[in-house]
């Protein structure tokens, strides 16, 4: 390989690391390198595991590899010291459980040793469709930013959701939390992390207004957006499959990160 490949390093195996993996090796990017791939165990032989990746088993171990992009898909608990190896081994950094800058110091800190880097943090846009319109329209100026997400029951299970109602009993769709982007991400982190991908872009976490629907009629999982301002007006509405290991998680959110990575090595970037 050349030196001017960009080497990338997954952090976490689960439903979205492999899938972006498998995109990966399906798609064959022109001078992506899919060096590594962070787990717990790097003992432990798990299938389907990417030819000529090294096994990383914590961020001390990630310098070694002179990644140029760490892309996290191991959750929230991940984003901070993956996040602080990353920049420090010279590599950008694309968090994917957003989730967790519910914590604004933990943004601030992680966008201060990029720039002292002379690196970047990067965030993909997740599940959610029309991310670079509404980061472009809040330049402008915002009045209101509102996004429902509706999932079936099912992918709300395991979730704060089974303490606010029945999930099994539904007949109708129904509203079960409305709040902030900041409460939805904190509350309800595998299901929401696309909410602080949408404030982040717009009008901040304390403004940007979240609410979840449990739906025993959605065949997948939907995001419907509606953002005011001096612009204009925008109504964007997707309906996603979930993948087939984890119906929490879109195929969108794999597919963005995989249009990421494809981006840092392309020559021409849409």
């Amino acid at each position: 390989m050349s030196g001017s490949d960009l080497r990338v390093v997954l952090v976490g195996w689960g439903a979205i690391g492999q899938r972006v993996a498998a995109l990966l090796a399906e798609r064959r990017p022109p001078r992506v390198v899919l060096a590594g791939v962070a787990v717990r165990d790097a003992g432990v032989v798990r299938p389907g595991w990417p030819a000529g990746a090294a096994r990383v088993a914590g961020p001390d171990g990630l310098a070694a590899l002179a990644p140029g992009l760490v892309v996290e898909c191991a959750g929230r608990a991940a984003v901070m010291d993956w996040g602080r190896a990353a920049l420090a081994a010279g590599a950008d950094f694309a968090p994917a459980s957003t989730s967790a800058f519910t914590d604004g110091a933990l943004l601030a800190d992680l966008a201060a040793r990029a720039t002292a880097a002379g690196r970047q943090v990067l965030i993909a846009p997740g599940a959610l469709g029309g991310i670079d319109a509404l980061a472009a329209a809040a330049r402008l100026g915002l009045a209101e930013v509102r996004h429902e997400i509706v999932k079936p029951p099912a992918a709300w299970a395991g979730t704060a959701a089974e303490k606010l109602c029945d999930l099994a009993a539904l007949t109708a769709p129904l509203t079960f939390f409305d709040g902030t982007a900041a409460e939805a991400a904190r509350d309800f982190p595998q299901n929401a992390n696309v909410a602080m991908i949408t404030a982040l872009a717009g009008i901040g976490p304390a403004r940007t207004r979240i609410a979840l629907v449990a739906d025993p009629g959605a065949a997948g999982n939907a995001h419907r957006l509606r953002a005011t301002g001096d612009f204009g007006t925008m109504t964007i509405a997707l309906e996603n499959r979930p993948l087939a290991t984890n119906p929490k998680s879109s195929e969108l959110t794999a597919l963005a990160l995989v249009r990421l990575i494809e981006n840092r090595a392309a020559a021409v970037v849409l």
